[in-house]
């Protein structure tokens, strides 16, 4: 079992930063791929970022390209997302998922089995 703990977000204006952080705690000693998703009432989870365990491959959504930033510090279970240059459409519920062993570009929520319990991004024009 896999436990999944968030913190950051909040409220900020178009054009502001906000960074978000995710801590991975497990009984075992598997590393994880960590991905970040986010989650507007009436849609699906859709795949924002995600990073392997040794932090040397990350993938983004397009449409946070050149905006958002995932990080890790090598082979440890807590990874980070750094949110700059925000629009109205990244209000949302983010999400902290992962998913054992290394899967690269891998922004698939249904490939992923844990979770966190979500944190609320509010971005007002």
């Amino acid at each position: 079992q896999v436990r999944l703990v968030e913190s950051g977000g909040g409220s900020v204006q178009a054009g502001g930063s906000l960074k978000l952080s995710c801590e991975a705690t497990s009984y075992n000693d598997n590393f994880y791929t960590m991905g970040w998703f986010r989650q507007v009432p009436g849609k699906g989870r859709e795949g924002v970022a995600s990073i392997i365990p040794s932090g040397t491959v990350a993938d983004y959504d397009d449409s946070v390209k050149g905006r958002f930033t995932i990080s890790r510090d090598s082979w440890k279970n807590t990874v980070s997302l750094r949110m700059n240059s925000l629009k109205p459409e990244d209000t949302a519920t983010y999400y902290c998922a992962a998913i054992a062993g290394s899967r690269p570009w891998e922004l698939r929520a249904n490939e992923y089995p844990y979770w966190g319990q979500g944190t609320q991004v509010t971005v007002s024009s």
